[in-house]
């Protein structure tokens, strides 16, 4: 089993918790896409129930506002959830205006931060330069979507890893994770935690099985859908 930390991805409350009771993953993430798709009607209500059956495990929260101001008292408030939690904040809003003096003015008060939808090694320094080492950080870079222009993500992570652990408190996460490979990937590359979605945590038992065997439980499951559908060749 991979030495990373594995934060599960999502926003289903009941799915969460029988994550959390397995002991699968070291902390969990949200954002605003995956709330939508598990129909959470009140991000209050939610956040709080989280908190308080999840209260001793990394779990970040995004903040919904694209303006700086609503943004500041957003993360105030998500901070007061609970010690364990960290506020996400994107890197920029729509209007590609950076968020890096809020992060630095969060930062500075003490907030846990996870900075996000970050995809440059430009971007990744900008935010380490704002984060103040006495906070707890987490920068995360969106490898997955790196990968989906068609651009190796391995070289940007190794050198995020470089950046990040320069200065104290600082993790980098791998985010967007698009298969388990991914997992090896992110370890590999020095990142300190990776994020997994739902449908990734239950293939995680798959991680370093042998291929021979992985091989015959192919072809089993290949009968065993031929027997179901019923049908002959000759």
């Amino acid at each position: 089993m991979s030495k990373i930390k594995i934060y599960a991805d999502g926003a289903d409350v009941n799915k969460m918790l029988e994550v959390y009771k397995k002991g699968i993953a070291q902390g969990f993430t949200t954002n605003p896409s995956l709330m939508k798709v598990a129909g959470v009607e009140d991000y209050n209500v939610f956040a709080q129930e989280v908190v308080k059956a999840i209260p001793d495990l990394s779990v970040s929260f995004e903040v919904f506002a694209d303006d700086f101001d609503t943004m500041r008292k957003e993360a105030q408030k998500i901070a007061q959830y609970g010690p364990n939690v960290f506020v996400k904040i994107p890197i920029t809003n729509t209007k590609g205006e950076s968020s890096l003096p809020l992060v630095k003015e969060l930062s500075d008060q003490g907030v846990n931060l996870n900075i996000t939808a970050i995809l440059t090694i430009e971007q990744v320094k900008e935010t380490v330069e704002a984060l103040n080492e006495n906070s707890k950080s987490i920068v995360s870079v969106f490898a997955g979507r790196v990968a989906d222009t068609g651009v190796d993500p391995i070289p940007l992570m190794e050198a995020s890893a470089e950046v990040c652990h320069s200065k104290k408190n600082v993790e980098l996460l791998w985010a967007s994770t698009r298969e388990v490979l991914n997992i090896s990937q992110a370890e590999k590359a020095g990142a300190d935690i990776v994020t997994v979605p739902n449908a990734l945590l239950d293939k995680l038992p798959m991680l370093g099985k042998n291929l021979l065997e992985l091989s015959l439980d192919t072809v089993k499951m290949f009968n065993t859908d031929i027997k179901a559908l019923g049908y002959k060749i000759l």
